[in-house]
């Protein structure tokens, strides 16, 4: 079935694609996850986005290469980040790299595919160097917010993908369990896993109150360290994998 991630990508009358929130709480959170797990050299961001979360990765790595379905997403990227940056207007199914990467990053992407396990494979078997590692974080269906959501008959199950999550192309929610037993299926070995961000309300929610002075930066630290102690109650899960 032909989809057209240029329309996925875009706001619906209901729901945004991405909120603040993620640009302004999720990505730093996310790099600060990541980095005790680093390798030097280069790094693969497969589904790059319009390059907001590209951006906090140049000041860690000279050699950058992105894999966007989306072309408009690719051209917005262009005209506000380096030169330097590679980037391939392709399908992971499709797309031909020229090297391996000792870092591959896959965030929030992998509940839009049709093929997770395939992919992973791809990155397993082709992409990954034999000492790389691949980060994967996905939104966690047992988040409080999504869990609440469910108290209130908003959403009919926790990994339940609603009509809004549909439209912006996403074909299933993760659990940690699901989200690990896809990864060993893609032949990966699972060194770490974990939560990221202690998250009770929705994201819209937080956009107003990052607008106020009610949130300060310690609370929000405050709720990142929570997350360690309870990944399963967490915005986001999160592996680190290496080749299987």
């Amino acid at each position: 079935m032909s989809r057209d991630y240029n329309q996925e990508l875009k706001d619906t009358k209901d729901h945004k694609y991405a909120y603040n929130f993620d640009f302004d709480v999720m990505h730093p959170f996310m790099i600060k996850s990541f980095k005790p797990f680093f390798n030097s050299r280069n790094v693969l961001e497969l589904g790059s986005f319009k390059g907001d979360f590209t951006k906090r990765l140049m000041p860690l790595f000279d050699d950058i290469t992105c894999v966007e379905a989306s072309n408009e997403a690719i051209d917005k990227a262009k005209s506000e980040l380096d030169e330097s940056i590679k980037y391939y207007h392709d399908l992971f199914e499709n797309v031909q790299l020229p090297e391996k990467y000792d870092n591959i990053i896959l965030t929030h992407v992998l509940e839009h595919l049709d093929d997770p396990v395939g992919l992973m494979k791809r990155i397993n078997d082709e992409w990954l160097t034999d000492n790389g590692r691949f980060f994967l974080v996905c939104p966690n269906a047992n988040a409080p917010s999504r869990q609440i959501a469910v108290k209130m008959g908003l959403i009919s199950h926790n990994t339940a993908v609603t009509p809004a999550e549909e439209e912006h192309g996403h074909r299933i929610t993760y659990t940690l369990d699901s989200l690990e037993r896809d990864a060993r299926a893609g032949g990966l070995r699972v060194i770490h896993r974990s939560g990221i961000f202690f998250k009770a309300l929705a994201n819209f929610q937080w956009d107003r109150l990052l607008q106020t002075d009610i949130i300060s930066d310690e609370y929000l630290e405050g709720c990142f360290q929570l997350g360690q102690q309870y990944p399963d109650l967490c915005s986001s899960i999160f592996l680190v994998c290496e080749k299987g």
